[in-house]
């Protein structure tokens, strides 16, 4: 970021500073600051402001711009206002202080990410049942090594997966499924064989899966592991839908016709992790995932994330002409 003093920061800069420092991080998010937040800048602005509370404490803030013609569908620009739990010691400043140094970022990616799908996330449980006794018996049929079958099984796949997006320098990490082991549950003593032990997967699935054949194949992968093993599902997605990027789309073709008006080289994706799009997307609206935020590196959910302040600017430069642009795409057939 430039080292200017607060007296020549940009205003676009200064605010988004303030916004930073709200702490709206889990598992207690001020929600209330951020609302009033977004509440002060539309009445600056002269935007309508609508509160509706999705459930009790959580709310859902939307500003309204009219357009010169109201017959036109709307755009939504969405986002949350919640972060992930920082661990304050790994940074190098205070993550809610928005602090601004003189360093650049280096990182040669000049295009622009946009997403058009995203995987569906599974969390699945998978639970073995076995012969209990004393832990220094060789007990037969054990929840243990069931189990380990089952994780064998789910770790071979995650390893063919990955080798499968390896070796093809045209794949994306959103274009094969991952999986990975979060959790291990059971046992009660070092010298007692238990009853039942779990383990909990994190899978996403590429859009281009057939859900119902991936969901046979896990049972199967339980059904040779022997018999009382068995999984339930914390989250399971079943409505991948993917946003059209050709000129079928008339909104995909006002987007990236702007994008090359602006000498801009876009990279459509498949999103490796799950946003509110899915639901977006799921009632019909083709929903387009974009932060425009190039030559920055990929930090989402780690320490010290931090953005370039000239890329920051020239993201507000490209919404100002993204957003006439869509916001005039001419009435849809869909729409009368």
């Amino acid at each position: 970021m430039t080292s200017k003093g607060p007296e020549e920061e940009h205003p676009s800069v200064t605010l988004f500073r303030q916004y930073l420092r709200i702490r709206t991080v889990q598992p207690k998010p001020d929600y209330g600051a951020a609302v009033a937040f977004f509440e002060e800048t539309a009445r600056q602005l002269g935007l309508g402001c609508q509160k509706v509370e999705v459930a009790p404490g959580y709310v859902v803030t939307v500003l309204t711009w009219p357009g010169t013609n109201p017959t036109l569908s709307s755009i939504l620009l969405n986002s949350h206002t919640d972060v992930v739990p920082v661990f304050k010691e790994h940074w190098s400043h205070d993550p809610f202080e928005a602090f601004k140094d003189s360093e650049g970022i280096a990182n040669p990616t000049d295009a622009f990410t946009v997403f058009y799908s995203e995987r569906s996330p599974w969390w699945v449980r998978v639970t073995s049942t076995g012969r209990p006794g004393h832990a220094s018996r060789f007990m037969e049929d054990t929840a243990a090594e069931k189990l380990h079958k089952v994780v064998n099984s789910i770790l071979a796949f995650r390893e063919k997966e990955w080798q499968r997006l390896q070796s093809n320098p045209h794949l994306k990490e959103g274009s094969v499924t991952s999986v990975n082991l979060t959790k291990l549950e059971g046992g009660v003593a070092y010298n007692v064989i238990p009853a039942t032990m779990s383990a909990s997967f994190d899978f996403r699935v590429a859009p281009d899966v057939d859900f119902k054949a991936f969901e046979e194949q896990l049972q199967s992968w339980c059904q040779a592991a022997g018999e009382g093993v068995t999984l339930e599902f914390a989250q399971k997605w079943m409505h991948p839908q993917v946003t059209p990027t050709d000129d079928s789309n008339p909104w995909w073709a006002a987007f990236s016709r702007v994008c090359k008006d602006m000498n801009l080289t876009l990279e459509p994706e498949i999103m490796p992790a799950a946003t509110d799009n899915r639901y977006i997307r799921a009632v019909g609206v083709p929903a387009l995932g974009f932060s425009p935020m190039n030559r920055t590196p990929v930090l989402l959910h780690d320490h010290d994330e931090r953005l370039h302040e000239a890329v920051f600017l020239r993201g507000v430069d490209i919404y100002t002409r993204l957003l006439p642009a869509l916001a005039s795409v001419p009435a849809l057939p869909s729409d009368s």
